[in-house]
């Protein structure tokens, strides 16, 4: 049982998980962004996490990419009258092989996992508990978008398997204060320890 954050952050079992930062939701010109919600959130997101993916490759961490991606065989009745809600008519966000669909400024190295998921959920229907449990991984750092969506459906799901949940906070965006806040107070009550960036490289360097 790991109590303290350097703990939970030790090189030697925890993995930085980033959740679907791609054009469609932190473009501009993108899904999200044509629909006329505000990205900016999402994109200064983007910068602190580059610094952070820095440090975990510094420090040996493994870093996991997630990316959302739709096509035709599997998206469900239900998923694609869901999507219709949420995006004023039109489902076609993170289409297989589209531009919306690629990651937006982070850049997967070589060798470092990218896991498809058709899901908001990392962990439904992919690989993910088996790359985890494969590198001995005991810790989630949590980042990416959209904070209230995909990320916090991939944390919840993440506990649930039995893993520590470290939920970096300034390194998670949605298009609203209210419903980022509202995720970290339910991973702070029931799922894990929110943090910020700073505080996690801090604590890799001391380690170090």
């Amino acid at each position: 049982m790991f109590k303290t954050l350097a703990e939970k952050i030790d090189p030697k079992h925890a993995a930085l998980i980033v959740v679907d930062v791609q054009n469609d939701f932190c473009h501009e010109k993108g899904h999200i962004g044509r629909q006329g919600r505000d990205v900016r959130p999402r994109q200064e997101m983007v910068t602190r996490l580059l610094k952070l993916i820095g440090s975990a490759r510094q420090h040996k961490i493994p870093v996991i990419f997630l990316r959302h991606i739709n096509n035709p065989n599997v998206m469900s009745p239900a998923s694609v009258e869901q999507k219709l809600r949420m995006f004023s008519g039109d489902e076609t966000i993170c289409l297989e092989g589209s531009w919306g669909a690629e990651f937006y400024r982070v850049k997967p190295e070589p060798g470092e996992p990218i896991v498809s998921k058709h899901r908001y959920s990392g962990f439904i229907e992919t690989d993910l508990d088996l790359i985890l449990r494969s590198k001995e991984v005991k810790t989630l750092i949590m980042t990416g978008v959209a904070t209230n969506m995909c990320v916090e459906s991939t944390a919840r799901d993440g506990f649930m398997k039995d893993y520590h949940i470290v939920f970096v906070g300034d390194c998670a965006a949605t298009s609203t204060t209210e419903d980022h806040e509202a995720t970290l107070r339910n991973i702070r009550y029931g799922f894990g320890v929110v943090v910020n960036s700073d505080e996690v490289i801090g604590t890799w360097a001391k380690l170090a």
